[in-house]
């Protein structure tokens, strides 16, 4: 028997009209829409439909119009009988995962990205912090690359996608100097992301804890379905180790391609991602060339991704 995981991704996948075919085509998707409005207290719904981009791209709206489009697509594939054997979301896909588990009210879910989003935003002043994405950089060569890029600056790796794709983040200037060296060890490319704030890395610690009062607060039960965690790439089932992983992936580095082979590992065969997008389905085949999968964030992905085969 095949396993099924739904993979919900995290920032940089949003886009103005995120979602919308989904409403006009689902009343279980409207009915996430609206629960996130009201859980908000404005329409989230109206950003995510009609932007303006340079609004959708403010990390504290950011973060709560990527669940809500997240989870109204998985009310969708719910609404069809598809449901997940594991769950997993990249850094903020992780808040979508859990709803998606049954660990998370969704309201609570919107309320604490929102918050997540300027927290980390606030972290560190404009200009301080840079992130970088380091493409087929060779094996080997990360860790030396950084400690001779730090210079008593933090530079530290912040999400490990691929084989062939590490971001790092850190002080910009640490971060300059390792896209640089990196270019120098063989890298394919080496370049700078547009990004808000340095996230996952150290200097996000004052996010960290100013958000730890927030998880605190909201109630995690324990998970009907497994999730395979951001931190350690390991099998969650409890809900107070729910939320003390959301607490640890703030400061740290983003486990993705461990994340995806401890599922395989697990024998899933059947990644469907599941949201805005499809950065994650992308990144299957440079984890594991024997896996692949489809992506469910619009009305017209259904048809493309019932026909998607089981392996």
């Amino acid at each position: 028997m095949f396993k099924t995981a739904f993979l919900f991704p995290g920032q940089g996948s949003q886009f103005p009209g995120m979602g919308k075919s989904l409403a006009h085509a689902y009343p279980e998707a409207v009915r996430v829409f609206q629960e996130a409005d009201d859980a908000l207290g404005f329409s989230i719904s109206k950003l995510c439909f009609e932007g303006p981009e340079d609004q959708l791209k403010l990390t504290e709206f950011t973060q709560p119009a990527l669940v809500t489009v997240s989870v109204a697509a998985f009310a969708v594939l719910s609404s069809k009988g598809l449901a997940p054997d594991y769950v997993a979301g990249h850094s903020l896909g992780e808040y979508s995962a859990l709803v998606a588990a049954g660990s998370l009210n969704f309201a609570d879910a919107v309320r604490l990205v929102n918050k997540r989003g300027r927290y980390m935003q606030e972290a560190v002043p404009s200009g301080v912090g840079a992130m970088a994405a380091l493409l087929k950089l060779p094996a080997g060569r990360l860790d030396s690359i950084l400690a001779e890029a730090a210079q008593g600056e933090v530079v530290t790796p912040a999400n490990l996608n691929s084989p062939d794709q590490i971001v790092i983040a850190g002080h910009a200037g640490a971060v300059q100097r390792a896209a640089e060296l990196a270019k120098t060890a063989g890298a394919r490319r080496a370049v700078l992301l547009p990004v808000s704030a340095p996230f996952h890395c150290p200097l996000m610690k004052p996010a960290q804890e100013r958000l730890k009062a927030e998880l605190d607060a909201t109630e995690f039960r324990d998970l009907a379905v497994p999730l395979i965690n951001n931190w350690q790439a390991r099998e969650v089932r409890l809900g107070n180790d729910a939320r003390e992983g959301l607490y640890q992936q703030v400061p740290n580095p983003v486990l993705w391609s461990a994340s995806v082979r401890a599922l395989a590992a697990a024998g899933v065969t059947r990644f469907f991602e599941v949201g805005a997008g499809a950065v994650l389905t992308g990144l299957l085949k440079n984890i594991d060339s024997a896996l692949s999968g489809a992506k469910f964030g619009e009305a017209a992905d259904w048809e493309k991704l019932t026909s998607a085969p089981v392996q």
